[in-house]
């Protein structure tokens, strides 16, 4: 079986850079198809940031190897809007775009007319496929009708940043559902039982992610992984 991964990236300490650095280079050894990073942290003042993401780039061309730097909590790109403020001034910097972080950070949606948001769409490579509302990152089930427009507006992002891709000149698109287990997922209060199946809900969520992905891109490529 031909398969390829992400490799995953989790900086951390005192020194986020020594620590990108060392995790960066024993992922590279298993030859990824690209690195997902969370990177620097959210209270690193804006110039300590900058300099860590110059150092990010010089590192990813050294390697060859795609970094894709998530929007996370407690994290340097923890709102739309310091997520643009590093990629406008690093315009070869891409992203993995997971938005349901954002929500819990904005207490809102991610909006398609927000000037912010669009860098964003624009510069990402790689998509968490995660649902979030304006309290929190992961919709109980994003199957529930009470949650369609929810559903909606992610699915919208999603698709925007594959046509951007496509536009760049890319063959394909990486997807990974990712609805985390508890306290991600909630739990019912006394008995702590999950209010969903967590393997089904990632299984509808890329299910009903490829359908609109084919019903838009109707032409051949290769499956979205």
């Amino acid at each position: 079986m031909n398969l390829s991964f992400i490799a995953q990236v989790v900086t951390r300490g005192t020194d986020h850079m020594q620590s990108f650095r060392e995790q960066v280079l024993r992922a590279a050894e298993l030859q990824p198809a690209l690195i997902n990073s969370h990177s620097a942290a959210d209270r690193m003042p804006a110039d300590e940031q900058l300099r860590f993401f110059e150092a990010a780039l010089r590192l990813e061309q050294e390697i060859g190897i795609p970094i894709a730097h998530e929007t996370h909590r407690g994290r340097a790109f923890f709102t739309p809007w310091q997520t643009a403020a590093v990629l406008k001034q690093l315009p070869e910097l891409t992203i993995g775009a997971d938005f349901s972080h954002w929500c819990a950070a904005c207490e809102s949606m991610p909006s398609l007319e927000d000037e912010d948001v669009q860098l964003s769409l624009a510069r990402a490579i790689h998509i968490h496929g995660r649902v979030g509302y304006p309290e929190g990152p992961q919709v109980s089930d994003p199957r529930a009708p009470e949650f369609a427009a929810h559903v909606e507006t992610f699915i919208g992002l999603w698709l925007t940043i594959c046509q951007h891709r496509f536009d760049a000149g890319a063959d394909t698109m990486t997807f990974t559902p990712e609805f985390g287990p508890p306290p991600y997922l909630q739990v019912l209060p006394l008995t702590q039982q999950p209010v969903a199946d967590l393997w089904d809900v990632n299984l509808w969520m890329f299910q009903t992610f490829k359908q609109r992905f084919e019903a838009k891109f109707l032409i051949e490529r290769e499956p979205m992984r």
